[in-house]
């Protein structure tokens, strides 16, 4: 199988398959985020976290085309506007959500789990209805498009870089917002120990709310970012759910590092398999792997100890 390359072209090839990698790392830590801050903070296993995310994509596409009608001159702006006006859109309905339905069933999850699949095929078909069945996409601005040379055989795509970027941003956010914030330490009072935490004067509720629309919040960013690699439909928030839990839960559901661990060893681990072996044969054995894995260390890579 190699000896049809060169050793440059091998060296390439891993290059571009480690940076394809890095790419499929930016995409899952981005959805996971905001599902390890639902799941792994406040035990709801929200199976609409991809119609939040789609949310943010819906956005995007609403914003690039009112850029383009009313403000052409100024197009080139309009992605960093959106990334907010998803960020916004998403979390606000997160907050909704979480007042209207989720408080209601707190420990129950299970429910939860029936409850948010419901809300997830509500979103699919608002979506539908408005936007329509068929897929969208949105143009991206002249400075994310093309590619940066590394070598005369290896280039990078600069929309790949910025997402990359973005995604290192958004971590070190929520983790100042985490783990050296005063509503970080409230949150982790809560998941730690909710009844002492409510005794000390701390809303409990509030933090709730305002975590769960953190979480949805994040993943209407993911959005934003899941346009420069895709096309936008009703039903495409579905495609990643799978993933994104299978990331968290691999990394520890109430852990940050671990998070963003187990989401480079699976990126790392289908990119290079892809290589090798097709993309779906890469996934199952990826699978085959973390389930084995799970089986031996069912808390994750990482875990938190939790009194209750």
């Amino acid at each position: 199988m190699f000896a049809d390359y060169s050793s440059s072209e091998l060296l390439a090839i891993f290059a571009m398959q480690g940076f394809a990698g890095l790419s499929l790392f930016s995409i899952f830590v981005l959805m996971a985020l905001g599902l390890a801050i639902i799941f792994g903070q406040m035990g709801v296993i929200n199976m609409a976290h991809g119609e939040f995310m789609i949310l943010g994509a819906y956005m995007t596409y609403l914003t690039s085309n009112l850029f383009e009608a009313l403000m052409p001159g100024l197009y080139g702006a309009y992605f960093i506007v959106a990334m907010v006006v998803a960020f916004v859109s998403a979390g606000a309905l997160g907050a909704l959500v979480e007042w209207a339905m989720i408080r209601r069933l707190y420990h129950r999850p299970l429910d939860t789990l029936l409850a948010t699949w419901g809300l997830s095929l509500i979103l699919q078909q608002c979506y539908r209805s408005i936007f329509g069945a068929r897929e969208v996409g949105v143009s991206l601005p002249d400075w994310l498009m093309g590619s940066v040379a590394v070598t005369d055989m290896i280039e990078i795509p600069i929309n790949g870089l910025f997402v990359m970027v973005l995604t290192l941003l958004i971590a070190a956010g929520v983790y100042y917002l985490m783990y050296r914030s005063n509503w970080g330490g409230q949150v982790r009072a809560v998941v730690q120990n909710r009844p002492m935490a409510g005794a000390v004067g701390i809303n409990t509720g509030k933090v709730d709310r305002m975590t769960f629309a953190l979480g949805c919040g994040i993943a209407g960013v993911a959005g934003s970012a899941f346009t420069m690699i895709g096309s936008t439909g009703p039903t495409s928030g579905q495609l990643y759910i799978v993933d994104t839990f299978l990331v968290v839960v691999f990394g520890g559901a109430a852990s940050l590092l671990g998070t963003i661990a187990s989401a480079f060893t699976i990126s790392q681990a289908q990119s290079t398999m892809e290589f090798f072996l097709s993309g779906s044969m890469a996934k199952v054995l990826t699978l085959l792997v973390v389930v084995g894995i799970l089986m031996l260390r069912p808390q994750g890579l990482f875990s938190l100890k939790i009194r209750r």
